[in-house]
């Protein structure tokens, strides 16, 4: 263990240094996530005893508790960690490519032009996942080429694809709400609950692709290294220090579309848990820029704590998790007045 510039780290020489205080936190949010897991798996109309919840995990419970426990709620809490991770590493790579609190992919339009795949999938071919995950990826992907276009001009800044992210935003809210008024009454319904957000009813079949695509993304943004922190320093000084600034945000800026599309093939447009996580976990770790493995454990906290609280709060009525993250992203905002308001 050392000091270096008044924090604690921890050294591996001969050249890596690991900061004590986000490591300890990220290891708190997980016991917090696996926590909530085991609450959420114990919970319901059929309450289970944490202790028959883990002999049911281990195979080694009642086949009723197995059931209940493995194939009707794990694999729902599984889908609320892995896209809460996803999301949250969603944001944590556009807030650090526009340097800005809000490029958040629900407030640059990504997971809207994500949406707009999902509805013409559905109008065109069906509600099958595989033809909901094509269309929210070409849809997310095609959102992503047209604000990257318009929003260059000898490169790409972070205030100006915040500001055509949200014309585009709006431009397709409209298209969506046209398509779904064109749309026949049963895919006019089923998308009016996914456009809110929700992981009812969902099982195994969503999982793995999920986490197949969630785990690829991953691998490609360790390949990546330091890069993103790099590009936080501006546009020169990474360029002097050998990064290829644009093929470089370019391909940040894939990965966070299709981070974004895997969500939104699965649990549809979930908002506010991409904006808010990395803040909210650069706040805990006191870093000076947006980090990705706390902006994701902190994005799987608050989407399955969102999701037991969906259940729960309003029970038997479930809610789509979309309608709680919505209300907290609106606490969050006032939080945020709050504190600007005191500094001011």
């Amino acid at each position: 263990m050392s000091f270096h510039s008044g924090r604690r780290a921890i050294v591996l020489r001969p050249f890596v240094r690991i900061p004590v205080r986000p490591l300890v936190v990220c290891g708190l949010l997980v016991l917090v996530a696996l926590a909530t897991a085991v609450l959420a798996l114990s919970t319901g109309e059929l309450t289970i005893p944490p202790g028959d919840v883990l002999r049911a995990l281990t195979g080694d419970g009642s086949g009723a508790y197995r059931l209940v426990v493995v194939e009707w709620r794990l694999p729902r809490v599984l889908l609320a960690l892995l896209a809460g991770a996803a999301l949250g590493l969603a944001g944590a790579i556009f807030q650090a490519l526009t340097r800005n609190p809000l490029g958040s992919p629900d407030v640059i339009g990504f997971n809207i032009g994500a949406y707009t795949g999902v509805l013409l999938a559905m109008i065109t071919v069906g509600a099958g996942y595989y033809a909901t995950a094509t269309g929210a990826l070409i849809g997310g992907l095609a959102t992503g080429v047209v604000v990257y276009a318009l929003a260059y001009r000898r490169g790409v800044h972070g205030f100006r694809l915040i500001i055509v992210g949200i014309a585009i935003s709006a431009v397709l809210a409209s298209v969506n709400q046209w398509l779904i008024l064109k749309a026949k009454l049963q895919v006019a319904v089923s998308a009016a609950i996914w456009d809110d957000g929700t992981l009812n009813g969902l099982g195994w079949a969503s999982v793995t692709p999920v986490a197949v695509v969630l785990g690829a993304l991953v691998v490609v943004l360790l390949g990546l290294g330091r890069r993103l922190a790099v590009l936080g320093m501006g546009d020169e000084a990474a360029a002097a220090l050998g990064v290829r600034v644009e093929r470089t945000r370019l391909a940040y800026l894939v990965v966070g579309v299709a981070l974004t599309a895997a969500v939104t093939a699965a649990a549809g447009p979930i908002s506010f848990v991409a904006l808010s996580a990395p803040q909210l976990a650069q706040r805990l770790t006191r870093t000076r820029g947006v980090a990705l493995a706390p902006a994701a454990v902190m994005g799987a906290v608050l989407l399955i704590v969102s999701d037991w609280l969906a259940q729960h709060l309003f029970a038997p009525t479930q809610l789509p998790v979309g309608i709680v993250t919505v209300a907290v992203g609106g606490v969050y905002f006032a939080w945020l007045l709050v504190v600007a308001r005191q500094r001011a």
